[in-house]
């Protein structure tokens, strides 16, 4: 898993947000970020689009997971639902996600972000598209 996990490139959203790929298997995934001044709104809070984009983040994860180091599997959002139930202004977030169901080429998936208490802070669903060529579990070639 670790080493899967070193071979995700860092994406340029990923260094905006600042979140890290922490645990990722077959069906499941969990992210970590450090809340800073950038993920407050006016109200000293994180920001809901933080806490949507961590959901879309770490469902599309759930679902791409491949287990041979030398290949991939990418997806697309064609919808998420996210619910607000809490809120964190500081410390660490975990956000983790799980595979619902779905075919060979949508996904469906359900995610949680916790705050640095374990309190829940949103919730959501989504519905993903594999991207041409990650439709089988064996993914395609990395480039």
């Amino acid at each position: 898993m670790e080493t899967l996990i070193g071979l995700e490139p860092t994406s340029g959203f990923q260094q905006t947000m600042g979140y890290r790929l922490v645990e990722w298997r077959e069906g499941y995934a969990a992210l970590e970020m450090d809340v800073e001044p950038k993920h407050l709104n006016r109200a000293g809070v994180i920001h809901g689009g933080v806490a949507a984009s961590l959901l879309d983040t770490v469902c599309g994860f759930s679902g791409c997971y491949c287990p041979d180091p030398a290949r991939v599997r990418k997806a697309v959002t064609l919808s998420l639902t996210t619910q607000y139930l809490g809120q964190a202004s500081a410390g660490t977030l975990r956000a983790v996600a799980r595979v619902r169901g779905g075919g060979r080429k949508i996904f469906f998936c359900a995610g949680e972000v916790f705050g640095p208490d374990g309190t829940l802070i949103a919730a959501g669903e989504g519905t993903f598209r594999y991207r041409s060529g990650s439709e089988d579990a064996a993914g395609s070639p990395r480039e």
